[in-house]
């Protein structure tokens, strides 16, 4: 099978249509386009109501942001080679991507497809003061906007406005936010788990677009963390803030209960000064409380010979047989009643069920979270507000995160996400994987001028958030490391970059007479983005690395029995060589061919297409030839 494709038409994969045209493919028509009224018919047959008396979310904009979800990549992804190439990053499964991650999420579309166990992000708050205001880079023609959208003349005209107006809305909040919740749920697996921190001024609008995207049933929990420990004195509130939010949802909540739902740390003081065989334990009464029921006997104190005519836990003959089994104890302190024996591993088998409210002792607090990064850094305020690695490390225990799982945090910040991985890592020797996305935001020398210095001064680095969270990993890692911790504490950095100026092909076939792409100005590192983008496109995770072959003096790259031809310069010798190790190297089983049309003369391009077409391999491999521009 040969094919063409464009670059510059990297588009999210949509499972659900492939669903669909699968199971119902008598509801699609000749052009492939699905027919919703004659699927509905079909399934009004089977008793299924299509009543309107339901209740949605809409907002100015809800149609632009579908749109804007279901859009191509408008970018490459490139490898920070020199930072990859490092002993502790080489051969690291973390990563932090620089870049829109409205962008990120959609390279990340088929390599990631249902293969995140969590994501926690920290969205902007749009609370009027955190500087949210919504971007737009693309240009619309308001007839364009119309056709794409489906909507009339006037209603496109607004969409166009605002999304061209820095505007703080809320309906532009939730057109920022739809599409990329819209693409992280693609990311989540089946068992996976999503948490969003918010504060009270989105907070209905989010609950509200989560319940359309991942369903109303796959709602978790509302988890109510107090950020901070002191009591705030502002004399213009009624009420003042100590909480944030936290929405959770699953992808599939059967599922997700199926797969085990997590637990966090136990609480109490577990201890073992008998030096029972069983382990540490911990204690509790066995005298009933004034709401409970229970049994009445007497019970004998042997260390003081006292007597109890009480209301007890259980029955006489389960308490006899607690005390043979040295699971009653009488406390030399206190009222010297009887309590009962609970051990550290039944609890941990047990598991302690989270609530919806987190103490700041257990979970960190603002002031903590920023009293560790000044550690970290050295100096105090390099970012304002992070959220705390207890916290963080509490949603991956609730998560039921295990070895190998991978965590998504599309709105990275100072990283904290990343350095509650590690640190979970290396304290239950689990190997789960991050992937931290975070754009390029210049740090205002204004109003963070100890950060602006920082990156500028100590990093000799642009003054970018970016550039914060980068050395929080590395830092932290090191830290880390200090504990001989031997857990993957590097991590590869990508990034995006825009598709180059006049790239754009939409002719069916590559003539050598159009010229509408300058093709010699590519650098290597051009042909590297484009090979990097085209690998995660074909569902090859970014940590992995292409391999290099010599196929008699040209390079091509393979891969996810996947091999790239990039180079210039192919010819017959090559095409020999290549068909040679097809039939002889065992290790070597490409059931698709990829080459970059542009640095193919049409000759050599007909010959390796009618070859590979033609060639019976002694694998019987069926190969794909495809070629893109």
């Amino acid at each position: 099978m040969n094919r063409e494709e464009v670059t510059n038409n990297i588009k999210v994969p949509n499972k659900d249509l492939e669903i669909l045209r699968e199971n119902f493919p008598h509801c699609f028509d000749k052009h492939g386009n699905f027919q919703l009224e004659k699927f509905k018919t079909i399934l009004s047959e089977k008793e299924i109501n299509f009543s309107n008396e339901s209740y949605s979310l809409d907002w100015l904009g809800k149609s632009y942001a579908r749109l804007l979800a279901s859009e191509p990549a408008n970018t490459l992804l490139k490898a920070d080679e020199k930072h990859n190439a490092k002993p502790e990053n080489i051969n690291s499964e973390n990563l932090l991507i620089k870049g829109d991650n409205l962008e990120v999420l959609k390279h990340l579309s088929n390599a990631y497809h249902e293969k995140i166990k969590m994501i926690y992000i920290d969205p902007p708050y749009n609370t009027g003061s955190d500087d949210f205001v919504y971007e737009d880079d693309r240009k619309f023609t308001l007839r364009e906007l119309q056709q794409l959208i489906g909507v009339d003349e006037e209603k496109a005209k607004r969409i166009l406005e605002f999304t061209r107006s820095k505007s703080n809305s809320h309906s532009a909040w939730l057109t920022f936010m739809y599409p990329r919740l819209y693409l992280a749920k693609r990311l989540l697996r089946e068992d996976g788990a999503i948490f969003i921190s918010i504060d009270d001024n989105e907070v209905a609008q989010l609950k509200l677009l989560m319940d359309e995207v991942f369903g109303e049933e796959n709602f978790e929990g509302h988890i109510h963390w107090r950020r901070r420990h002191n009591q705030p004195n502002d004399k213009t509130k009624m009420i003042g803030l100590v909480a944030e939010h936290i929405v959770s949802y699953s992808k599939n909540k059967e599922i997700f209960k199926k797969s085990g739902t997590g637990k966090i740390d136990l609480t109490g003081d577990f201890a073992n000064p008998d030096n029972d065989d069983r382990g540490d334990w911990a204690s509790k009464p066995w005298k009933v409380g004034s709401d409970q029921s229970g049994s009445r006997y007497v019970i004998e104190n042997p260390k003081n010979k006292k007597r109890y005519d009480e209301e007890w836990m259980g029955e006489e003959t389960t308490y006899l047989s607690l005390l043979k089994d040295n699971r009653i104890i009488f406390p030399r302190n206190g009222d010297g009643l009887p309590r009962k024996k609970y051990f550290r591993f039944e609890r941990e088998e047990e598991g302690q069920c989270a609530t919806n409210w987190w103490n700041h002792d257990l979970f960190g607090n603002n002031q903590g979270a920023n009293d560790d990064m000044a550690s970290l850094f050295g100096v105090k305020n390099v970012f304002s507000n992070p959220k705390p690695v207890e916290l963080i490390r509490g949603l991956l225990q609730i998560s039921n995160s295990k070895n190998n799982d991978i965590i998504l945090d599309f709105f990275a910040g100072s990283g904290t996400t990343g350095h509650a991985v590690m640190k979970l890592n290396a304290e239950d020797g689990a190997n789960r994987k991050y992937i931290m996305v975070q754009i390029a935001e210049p740090i205002d020398s204004k109003k963070n001028k100890t950060a602006y210095d920082f990156v500028a001064d100590e990093l000799k680095a642009e003054p970018t958030i970016f550039e914060i969270t980068k050395e929080r990993l590395r830092r932290a890692a090191r830290k880390i490391k200090e504990k001989n911790s031997k857990h993957d504490l590097g991590f590869k950095i990508f990034e995006t970059m825009p598709i180059w100026e006049d790239y754009e092909f939409h002719a069916e076939r590559f003539e050598n007479t159009q010229t509408l792409f300058d093709v010699g100005k590519l650098t290597i590192e051009d042909t590297g983005a484009l090979i990097t983008t085209w690998k995660t496109y074909d569902g090859m995770p970014l940590s992995k690395e292409l391999e290099a072959l010599d196929l008699d003096t040209y390079t091509a790259h393979y891969g996810h029995n996947k091999l790239y031809l990039m180079n210039k310069g192919f010819s017959t010798v090559h095409l020999k060589s290549l068909l040679e190790r097809i039939d002889t190297d065992k290790n070597f089983n490409p059931t698709s061919i990829i080459a970059f049309g542009h640095h193919f003369e049409s000759k050599s391009l007909r010959e390796l297409t009618e070859n590979i077409k033609s060639y019976a391999n002694k694998k019987n491999i069926d190969i794909e030839f495809t070629v893109r521009y």
